[in-house]
């Protein structure tokens, strides 16, 4: 018996700690903007005015409303217990005992061997961290800031050793980047707070950018990777078309619209009062400025941190782009978590190189089941991983270094041709 009766149209809890009973065909009903439902572990919360308030953005547990959560849910969270408090005052019943564990659609036996894949990598300890990894990272790229700045500082500043100090900053702040993505996901501290703090301070002090910002985006592109309007980052404006699907959808022109783009960016970024990133991101530039305007003047400074920028984001661009631009990019098909993260991402060859030069996002398969997992384990989870895809024929892809690059160009020109063809026989 459905238990529609007790709730108000908006999907609030009616007075009173009555829990109903549900089938999913009423939970799926509940996934507008204002009346969003979800299921946790075969228990319904009523997640409307509590997304607005979620600390990992308002969209990523939107983008669940109206479905099951638990892998994602188990997935983001290291501390199950922590953020279970947070549940209880958004529990509002269950499901019927005749409704099965997850959505129709999703395929059971891979949801319970991924689960059993799950707990023997945490009893396996794979979820524990190596503090001198993560201390030794953080020391090169510091290490690097400073003999950039040190070496034009006392030899000078010729073509020759600017161009040397970019590349080294470029190289710093790259790394920065992969760095303050494992604290971001958590994966360094058992404590959320100190990973956070950590966060906010190599993505704001050593790389100027908003730790806010970052969690609101790529938090969505893990929960829906490759999913129209879901993930962000094939999300692109109209700007760009991407993939098979939505170059022959748009057909008409792109049409530039950037300002829309900074106001996305400000509305994340201030809407949520998050003042402290903006003071974060302030303390980068003014160490820099004050660094290298004596060396360079105003002018020359500005052009030494814009061409820093255009090497760092030609070399983050491909790395991140390379597992994921060439994959499926396709509407919501509510698929299990396995299977999802899978269709969207492949991997790149492991080798030393490979590993520092891609943060270990060369490993993105494992990166994207296992979010939370430092990623100096993710080579041992990894042969477990291939087999259970073996097992279900869930393809599992590695490339070399030089196949992940080149896929790009070729994913990029079959968009552009699907799209050119589209526009031309509308």
């Amino acid at each position: 018996m459905g238990g529609g009766s007790q709730q108000t149209e908006t999907g609030e809890p009616c007075s009173g700690r009555a829990e109903g009973v549900y089938t999913w065909e009423e939970v799926k009903s509940h996934c507008s903007r204002n009346d969003q439902w979800l299921v946790i572990n075969r228990k319904v919360y009523n997640i409307t005015q509590w997304a607005k308030r979620h600390p990992g953005g308002s969209r990523v547990i939107s983008h669940y409303a109206g479905e099951d959560a638990t892998e994602a849910f188990i997935a983001f969270h290291p501390d199950l217990k922590f953020v279970q408090k947070f549940l209880k005052p958004l529990l509002i019943g269950e499901l019927a005992a005749t409704e099965p564990n997850q959505d129709p659609n999703k395929n059971a036996a891979i949801i319970r061997d991924f689960s059993n894949l799950r707990e023997q990598v945490e009893k396996d300890g794979l979820f524990r961290t190596q503090p001198l990894f993560f201390c030794l990272h953080l020391g090169h790229i510091v290490l690097l800031d400073a003999l950039a700045w040190l070496m034009v500082w006392f030899y000078g500043t010729s073509w020759t050793l600017t161009l040397l100090c970019a590349t080294m900053l470029a190289i710093a702040q790259s790394q920065a980047g992969w760095l303050q993505h494992d604290f971001g996901h958590l994966s360094v501290f058992r404590n959320s707070r100190w990973n956070h703090l950590a966060h906010k301070f190599i993505i704001g002090h050593l790389k100027g950018a908003s730790a806010c910002w970052w969690n609101h985006r790529h938090f969505q592109h893990h929960a829906k990777p490759n999913i129209f309007r879901k993930d962000p980052d094939v999300n692109m404006l109209n700007v760009f078309v991407v993939g098979a699907v939505q170059p022959v959808e748009a057909m008409g022109p792109p049409l530039l619209i950037p300002v829309y783009f900074l106001y996305q960016i400000m509305q994340t970024m201030f809407s949520r009062r998050e003042w402290g990133d903006l003071a974060w991101s302030m303390s980068y530039y003014l160490r820099y400025f004050f660094c290298y305007i004596p060396l360079y003047g105003p002018l020359g400074a500005f052009a030494l941190i814009t061409f820093v920028r255009f090497l760092e984001s030609h070399w983050f661009v491909w790395v991140t782009q390379m597992s994921h631009l060439p994959m499926d990019i396709d509407y919501e098909k509510h698929q299990d978590w396995l299977s999802m993260q899978l269709q969207a991402t492949c991997n790149i060859e492991q080798s030393f190189f490979n590993d520092w030069f891609s943060g270990h996002l060369n490993f993105q398969i494992e990166h994207h089941l296992f979010p939370t997992m430092p990623r100096h384990n993710y080579h041992r989870v990894a042969p477990q991983v291939h087999e259970l895809c073996k097992k279900h024929g869930i393809p599992y892809e590695v490339k070399t270094l030089w196949r992940g690059l080149t896929d790009v160009v070729s994913s990029l020109r079959t968009s552009g041709e699907l799209w050119l063809d589209a526009y031309l026989h509308k």
